[in-house]
């Protein structure tokens, strides 16, 4: 199975990201994490993307905040899917990281989860990597049949307690 790559652009986010890893690690999917910045430290972002597909990581994952060009500087230099996860800053309240996130140029695509959005980031690996592994695509439909069940068991009390 290919690994996952989570590239962190600051240590400050670790918090934020960890949803990816309990994710990840819930699919049973081999990961790897690194603290690389867009901006502070570029050149390590550029290394590390070029080489990943040949370090054997399916997917990466950018987690980052404010300017969080993290994402679009990884994916300029693979053709692996780059997913990127805005992180909620104190400034504007994560708009700026979504928006920095998802205004991509033609060319240069980036998926993009929710703000904060850690674990549907990890999900969204899992469902990259399972269109070539069968079993990871089951563990899928496992938990979308156990997410449902519980929204089954949810409405079962509610009209329970509605008929009271």
């Amino acid at each position: 199975m290919k690994k996952v790559a989570v590239i962190i652009g600051s240590d400050s986010d670790l918090p934020t990201v960890q949803g990816v890893f309990d994710k990840l690690a819930f699919f049973g999917i081999p990961y790897e994490a690194h603290i690389i910045s867009a901006h502070r430290s570029p050149a390590a972002a550029e290394n590390f993307s070029k080489n990943a597909a040949a370090n054997g990581f399916g997917v990466i994952i950018a987690a980052a905040g404010k300017a969080a060009h993290l994402a679009g500087v990884l994916a300029a230099y693979t053709t692996l899917p780059v997913i990127g996860l805005p992180i909620k800053s104190s400034t504007m309240d994560g708009l700026d990281s979504l928006l920095s996130v998802v205004q991509m140029p033609k060319g240069v695509p980036v998926a993009t989860v929710a703000i904060n959005g850690s674990d549907n980031a990890g999900i969204l690996a899992a469902q990259i990597l399972a269109v070539s592994d069968d079993a990871l695509a089951e563990r899928l439909l496992d938990f979308k049949r156990s997410m449902a069940e519980k929204v089954d068991e949810a409405d079962k009390k509610l009209q329970e307690t509605l008929k009271n």
